[in-house]
């Protein structure tokens, strides 16, 4: 018998100084039964880094021709699209021919240093590419705020991201791998 998902609810106060972005999601979650709460968490976080109104969940970790997150236009184009972790080159090459950016938010303290390292080079020739990486103390401890039903205020502020909710706070800044800055 299949396992299902594990369905979480959040809602999220956003407050983007940096992109005047203000507003709360209400926010539902299905949890697949191979995703970490780590994970989901870090879904959660880029979407925030990320918002807008047209910004969505996709089925995610149960399909290979979609990332974690996209925005698409009013007709149907990828205007943005975002993988977690640290997707191989082709996966990589076929989102940016499909989509007008393309970010990935890599997280796993030396595990995603290595898959840099090894895939940097290749990578480089991709325009409308961006490689962001959380550090792993950073999502380890945004794992330990997952409930069933979570209440999260998110600030981002001069490129750096805070996180809480009732019980503890967390503070990080995600470091840009690509393009260098």
């Amino acid at each position: 018998m299949a396992l299902s998902a594990t369905v979480f609810k959040a809602e999220v106060n956003i407050a983007d100084m940096d992109r005047h972005y203000y507003h709360t999601h209400h926010l539902v979650l299905a949890r697949h039964p191979s995703e970490t709460d780590e994970r989901m968490l870090i879904r959660l976080l880029t979407f925030a880094l990320n918002a807008n109104e047209s910004l969505q969940f996709t089925k995610g970790i149960s399909t290979d021709d979609e990332p974690d997150l996209w925005q698409k236009s009013l007709s149907g184009e990828i205007e943005l699209w975002i993988d977690l972790g640290q997707p191989d080159e082709k996966r990589i090459r076929k989102a940016c021919g499909r989509a007008q950016q393309v970010i990935i938010y890599c997280y796993g303290g030396r595990t995603a240093e290595i898959w840099w390292e090894q895939n940097a080079k290749h990578l480089k020739r991709f325009s409308n590419l961006r490689i962001i990486n959380l550090s792993k103390e950073a999502t380890e401890a945004l794992a330990n705020m997952s409930q069933r039903t979570m209440q999260l205020n998110i600030s981002l502020q001069d490129g750096e991201v805070s996180i809480s909710d009732n019980e503890q706070n967390i503070d990080l800044v995600p470091e840009q791998w690509f393009p260098a800055q």
